[in-house]
């Protein structure tokens, strides 16, 4: 019997990656990129989530499927920032290089009424489908992924995302 609901289970999964898969795509036609970064920012300091956004080298427009993706991680990124680590700080960079956009979302685990992280704030608390979204649109673009705990507690979500451009091709993800 337990078999039979591993197998249900199993399956109820694979449909509903493959619906989130349809979703996800006709969700990148809704024209959001980083031009509504500080709309989604500000909706999330309103929540009482502190973010703080850093932006570094030549800001330019980039291609469209690179600028999407790049809003889509910091979306997700903050949301689950806010899932699983109450109270957590989080902080945004963005990094123009001539080759590679690098989005970075970190926060630091949440604090205790003393200042202190909290005890496995900070991790993932089951396998949701945010972080896979975000390894499957920085796989599609060619680029590189890490997500995970970092010292001295939180989280922190890196992606690295090729601008293409006639004189530089994409580089091929490890």
């Amino acid at each position: 019997m337990l078999k039979a609901i591993q197998e249900a289970a199993t399956d109820a999964a694979r449909e509903l990656r493959a619906t989130l898969g349809v979703l996800r795509t006709a969700d990148d036609c809704d024209g959001s990129g980083l031009g509504q970064l500080d709309k989604l920012l500000a909706r999330t300091r309103a929540a009482g989530q502190p973010v703080t956004l850093t932006e570094s080298g030549a800001v330019r427009e980039l291609p469209q499927e690179v600028d999407q993706a790049a809003y889509r991680i910091v979306q997700e990124a903050l949301t689950n920032v806010s899932r699983h680590a109450s109270q957590a700080s989080a902080w945004v960079r963005l990094s123009y290089g001539n080759e590679v956009l690098t989005v970075e979302v970190d926060d630091d685990g949440g604090k205790s009424t003393a200042g202190q992280a909290l005890p496995g704030e900070g991790l993932p608390s089951g396998p949701g489908l945010g972080l896979v979204g975000m390894r499957e649109r920085v796989a599609a673009l060619g680029g590189r992924f890490h997500a995970g705990p970092r010292a001295p507690g939180g989280f922190r979500v890196r992606a690295e995302l090729p601008v293409r451009t006639s004189a530089n091709p994409p580089f091929l993800a490890p």
